[in-house]
């Protein structure tokens, strides 16, 4: 290879890099730009220079974009968590399965939700839980209440929703964290005299960690930019930034505010997720010096 030529590497890593800039670079420095003009520079030659979008988030009197900003992060912590309580005894169960057909079969469980787009899934949720669905009606007729419990139109409905459409990402990243962890580990650890649950908390969990990490932050990062679910599950009586920004391009038409909201959600992400990081490599760090 002549000096200066690019590597085969860099040929092959080409394409995906300048997919990567052209669909998530460039329209993530368009939004951050925009957010900092009155209006569209190309269109309105007047636009200036502003902070007074993100003024308006932060001085928000009326409480609503606050609000919103921590109903989003409250619906994407608790799908979070309740994904990773579903998902971590599924994958476990099937990193440690013997037979390759009972692990094909769970596997395909698994993936055949994700074969149906979101928003039929969401609908089928709407028909199990609106008060004329399928929950109310038994619980009617078997006399366990006198009137539809509120199953949907609130934050439960939506994580209900939430968790069935992204507990299977959780459950193929941890299967593959977990396969990888030796089981000869666990058996040690159990001929030393500790137990069943005592090696799993001691051995298989802090082994895991990466995986809960990738998983958890995979989950958390679609469930607060989740909008089609959260809207229709949610109704009037759940908002959240995604909604709140989609009203701002295609209600009020003001994609400089939406994309101050953009901004925002983007940084407060990466502030929980840096934290997060900290926290469970800290957690790591004193599993593995014990």
């Amino acid at each position: 290879m002549k000096p200066g030529q690019p590597s085969p590497i860099a040929w092959l890593v080409a394409p995906a890099a300048l997919l990567f800039v052209l669909f998530f670079v460039v329209p993530l420095g368009v939004m951050a730009v925009m957010s900092f003009f009155s209006g569209n520079p190309v269109t309105n030659p007047n636009a200036f220079l502003t902070t007074r979008h993100y003024e308006r988030f932060i001085f928000d009197s009326a409480g609503i974009f606050h609000d919103a900003l921590w109903s989003t992060l409250r619906i994407g912590l608790i799908t979070t968590i309740v994904s990773l309580l579903i998902g971590y005894p599924l994958a476990h169960w099937m990193a440690r399965m013997q037979s390759r057909l009972g692990h094909a079969l769970v596997l395909i469980a698994v993936i055949a939700p994700m074969l149906t787009g979101i928003v039929v899934r969401t609908f089928a949720w709407m028909t199990i839980l609106q008060d004329k669905g399928v929950i109310n009606t038994l619980l009617i007729q078997w006399g366990l209440t006198d009137k539809p419990v509120p199953l949907m139109y609130n934050e439960f409905g939506t994580v209900v929703a939430l968790v069935h459409i992204y507990v299977p990402f959780m459950v193929l990243t941890l299967t593959g964290v977990i396969g990888r962890i030796d089981e000869r580990l666990e058996q040690a650890a159990r001929s030393l005299g500790a137990g069943r649950a005592r090696a799993f908390v001691e051995v298989t969990l802090p082994l895991s960690l990466p995986g809960i990490l990738a998983g958890s932050l995979l989950v958390f990062a679609l469930s607060i930019s989740a909008y089609v679910t959260p809207s229709l599950m949610g109704g009037t009586n759940v908002l959240t930034l995604p909604m709140l920004i989609a009203q701002q391009v295609g209600t009020s038409f003001n994609p400089n505010f939406a994309g101050a909201l953009g901004v925002i959600l983007l940084l407060v992400s990466l502030v929980i997720v840096f934290a997060y990081n900290r926290i469970l490599a800290r957690l790591s760090g004193e599993q593995g010096l014990a």
